[in-house]
């Protein structure tokens, strides 16, 4: 028997490249490409802001503070460890300290071994020229929560530090009326200061044109005892790249389970042209004028 011409047409392979499937395919591969390429942009965007917060400025040639920011500014992320340079007075009335800071005098390879020594920064703001704000500077580290070597109260002061940003990681304060603080919080600070403060603080490394050394008291901090960037830098690019991602594996799954659709009902369509072709009334017409046993000259 001649095959069904029906049955080729509604083909498993015919019902992928209809007009209509075309144009379905056309969409499926806009939506998964674009939604693929937005997750490379932000998850490029992602990395990027990582790899620039995590640039090391702390070697770099100081620049003025308030050419990096002003008192009312945000913290400038692109410019966390830069070296600064401000003039001002001290604070030193609203000295505080700063509690659970690892001794920088500890050796690195030491550490594996023994636990490094646990103290304090000493903080005391500085308003700074120009401005109506101060700016707190790690003086340094002690061992003991009191200040070895205050500098007198008003006194004009030249300062060149590390800029870092407020932490917040939660810690409370069991004793918010006293002068040490579980972390520098900027926001914990408006109580304690009387001016308004700048977004981040300084760590000193020179005081007056002196640079600070781990003989001086208080004890000097170093680049390596700076806090690390944090973990969820940039965070909402990398959820923007996942999301966009998903996005394209679902829209590829529609498309396939669209395609998929077309051609289980090809398949029907064909399977059920061939039956209609395979007609039971004329088999038994044809076996019974092949019978042998039909009379000859019959027309019954």
């Amino acid at each position: 028997m001649a095959p069904d011409p029906f049955a080729e047409d509604v083909s498993p392979l015919r019902a992928l490249v209809t007009p209509r499937m075309l144009g379905v395919h056309v969409i499926g591969v806009l939506a998964v490409s674009i939604a693929l390429i937005a997750g490379v942009w932000q998850y490029d965007a992602w990395a990027q802001r990582r790899e620039a917060e995590a640039r090391d400025l702390s070697q770099s040639e100081p620049v003025a503070l308030l050419a990096v920011m002003d008192g009312d500014d945000p913290f400038p992320g692109q410019d966390l460890g830069r070296p600064v340079e401000l003039t001002g007075q001290w604070r030193t009335g609203e000295t505080f300290f700063v509690a659970d800071r690892d001794d920088p005098r500890q050796d690195p390879s030491a550490e594996a071994v023994t636990a490094p020594d646990v103290g304090w920064w000493v903080v005391t703001p500085v308003s700074v020229d120009g401005t109506d704000s101060a700016i707190p500077v790690v003086r340094g580290w002690v061992d003991a929560p009191t200040d070895p070597a205050p500098p007198a109260d008003g006194t004009r002061v030249d300062v060149v530090g590390w800029l870092q940003p407020s932490e917040g990681s939660g810690i409370v304060d069991e004793d918010p009326h006293d002068d040490v603080l579980p972390e520098l919080r900027i926001a914990s600070l408006t109580q304690r200061v009387g001016i308004d403060l700048f977004s981040g603080y300084v760590v000193a490394r020179e005081v007056d044109g002196a640079e600070l050394t781990d003989t001086d008291s208080p004890v000097a901090v170093g680049p390596s005892d700076l806090p690390e960037v944090g973990v969820f830098t940039a965070l909402r690019n990398l959820l923007y790249a996942i999301e966009w991602w998903v996005f394209a594996a679902f829209a590829a799954f529609i498309w396939w389970r669209f395609g998929r659709d077309e051609v289980v009902a090809a398949r029907e369509l064909a399977e059920q042209g061939s039956a209609d072709g395979d007609d039971p009334g004329d088999e038994e017409s044809d076996a019974t004028r092949r019978s042998p046993n039909r009379p000859v000259g019959s027309t019954s």
